[in-house]
């Protein structure tokens, strides 16, 4: 959904519960309450106690954003800035770190980050029971916080120390009120419902621990949806609940219930999990961080003839030149899933979006998703989205000059200005059936150098295996099977849609896979890709994935900027300079300007 979309339903949807009598009324006893468990919590402060080691409790309060309501304790002078008090809605923990997701905020339904920045991570002594007295907790500064899904915010907070839970709490610096609730629980990333989302009239809900094949479609009729309307049974699960349609990886769809599609059009987001069917016992419900979102844009504009999505971990000293490159061939707008990024891109990219590039950046916090992340753009895409490419930042679309293969593909012996959109518009006329386009990659080496070229990637790497390695895929996401089933580089289509392949003649993507050490050495640390191993694992050393004899160590080897280099490939390099430098200055989009003291 456009951000101008959101913040129009945001306002609508808070104007109208401003306005009712019942929120009214509610906020009454909210407060009502509040004071009175106030009062009760210094009850319990004897005189000789200080303040300081008995933080008091802040339970999260009535949430405009979900159907869950709960009696609150609002210290006003230390949580009184937000509209909507703040809210913890889950924790997850992840190898590394704990992901706490917050509800609530100012009026436009976000909380800046200055304000999330003055928060500090709260872990109390595992045996002590939270809000019973204890003094035994410890604070941290939190690692980074960020925006998510438009109507909730992300902290991460470091892992507890030892001999304390990882049931992080929230306290802003140098104030006592602690923001959290009794008996809340951490979840394992090996297994939660993470995210969600409205396709039509079905949700697809996103989901590890299913342990699903990978690149197989699995028996749906072993699960259920589950959605929270504030109605619980006895023992304090989901109630409302439909039968999966699909189940393929980490990806179910099962239909909306006729009152969640209701609180969808008001622009609520809806709690949602996965429960496993077992034959003779009760539902095994997955435990759950996700809300249902509405990701439809629902414009009158027409659609973008082609779009470019993508998932990046620290590439921000990439993204313009990839961006401007492409957008030069006909791009018209971006979706980058940022992975947990910490180098800035998010600068970067409003940057980019300022300059008229179309580009938003969607906050993606689980790791090691790329998969089911595409499977989430391609929803988002879809009603903005004609034809959508899906690849990485690295990665090129090249057109070689005049060859036999280009004639019905283009009408000119050269690839003009927008090339690429031309492409997949002349496919949209000439071929109801074509759903995916494959464009063979080749792979380039360091190209005999040792630091990153100043020109950018397309002007310095010039040196490339032979053959050709995989593939990447330009699809359209309406002809994309149910499952929403990819493996990065292709999805599943609907039947009676088939995919084309490019000859090499017409259309190629560089690759610049193998980088300069400096470079390359950052994807030893973490790998995107779901069934892919990261570098540091002793899986498939003999993988494409991987980088040929270089085993699980960052170690440089001593040959490396001489390493995949079979043919001398100066195409891309020639194209780019003859097309897109300044008659002028002779600098391309992606430089920067000299500054007067040098000119």
């Amino acid at each position: 959904m456009d951000s101008s979309d959101q913040r129009r339903k945001r306002k609508r949807f808070f104007r109208q519960s401003y306005s009712s009598s019942y929120l009214l009324a509610v906020r009454f006893l909210v407060v009502f309450l509040g004071f009175l468990s106030f009062l009760s919590l210094l009850s319990y402060t004897s005189p000789s106690t200080s303040s300081a080691l008995r933080p008091a409790l802040v339970v999260s309060s009535l949430s405009l954003l979900s159907s869950s309501s709960s009696r609150t304790v609002k210290s006003v002078r230390e949580f009184g800035k937000f509209f909507s008090p703040l809210k913890i809605e889950g924790r997850v923990l992840f190898p590394d770190h704990v992901l706490v997701l917050l509800s609530g905020g100012r009026r436009d339904g976000l909380v800046r980050k200055s304000d999330l920045y003055r928060l500090e991570c709260v872990y109390y002594g595992k045996f002590d029971g939270f809000g019973k007295g204890s003094v035994d907790y410890v604070k941290k500064k939190v690692l980074s916080v960020d925006e998510y899904g438009g109507f909730r915010s992300i902290v991460r907070c470091p892992l507890a120390p030892e001999s304390y839970s990882n049931v992080v709490h929230l306290k802003r610096v140098g104030k006592n009120a602690i923001l959290g609730v009794r008996n809340q629980t951490v979840k394992s990333w090996d297994n939660v419902a993470y995210a969600a989302a409205r396709d039509g009239e079905t949700a697809v809900v996103f989901v590890k621990g299913l342990n699903l094949r990978p690149d197989r479609e699995s028996n749906p009729r072993q699960f259920r949806c589950y959605y929270g309307l504030g109605k619980w049974d006895r023992n304090g699960r989901f109630n409302l609940s439909t039968r999966a349609l699909t189940a393929a990886q980490e990806v179910v769809r099962c239909p909306l219930p006729k009152s969640v599609s209701v609180r969808l059009d008001r622009g609520q987001g809806i709690r949602v999990t996965v429960g496993l069917m077992p034959r003779s016992h009760e539902p095994v419900l997955v435990p759950s961080v996700a809300k249902i979102l509405d990701l439809g844009r629902r414009s009158s504009e027409g659609k973008f003839e082609l779009c470019v999505c993508t998932m990046v971990w620290n590439q921000a000293s990439a993204i313009r030149e990839w961006i401007k490159y492409h957008a030069w061939l006909g791009v018209g707008r971006w979706f980058i899933y940022d992975n947990n990024s910490d180098d800035g891109i998010d600068e970067v990219i409003q940057e980019l979006d300022l300059q008229n590039y179309n580009v938003t950046r969607h906050v993606w916090p689980w790791i090691k998703t790329q998969e089911a992340g595409f499977s989430h753009c391609a929803l988002r895409a879809k009603d903005e989205c004609s034809w959508v490419s899906f690849m990485d930042v690295d990665e090129y679309y090249y057109f070689p000059y005049s060859t036999p293969g280009h004639q019905s593909f283009r009408a000119l012996g050269y690839a003009p200005q927008n090339s690429l959109r031309a492409l997949v518009a002349n496919l949209s006329s000439s071929s109801s059936s074509v759903a995916e386009i494959r464009t063979s990659c080749h792979s380039f080496g360091p190209s005999g150098l040792r630091s990153p070229p100043s020109q950018g990637v397309t002007v310095g790497y010039t040196c490339r295996l032979q053959s050709p390695e995989r593939h990447k895929s330009i699809i359209r996401p309406d002809a994309l099977d149910a499952t929403l089933l990819n493996v990065v580089h292709h999805f599943h289509l609907k039947e009676g849609y088939n995919y084309l392949n490019l000859p090499q003649s017409s259309a190629v993507i560089n690759h610049y896979k193998y980088q300069v050490w400096e470079v390359f050495r950052a994807k030893f640390y973490r790998r995107v890709a779901t069934y892919v191993a990261d570098w540091q694992q002793n899986q498939n050393e003999g993988s494409r994935d991987r980088a040929p004899g270089l085993g699980t160590e960052a170690i440089e080897p001593t040959d490396w900027p001489q390493r995949f280099c079979e043919v001398w490939d100066t195409g891309l390099r020639d194209f780019v300079l003859a097309n897109l430098a300044d008659l002028s200055t002779g600098l391309l989009p992606w430089e920067m300007m000299p500054s007067a003291s040098t000119v």
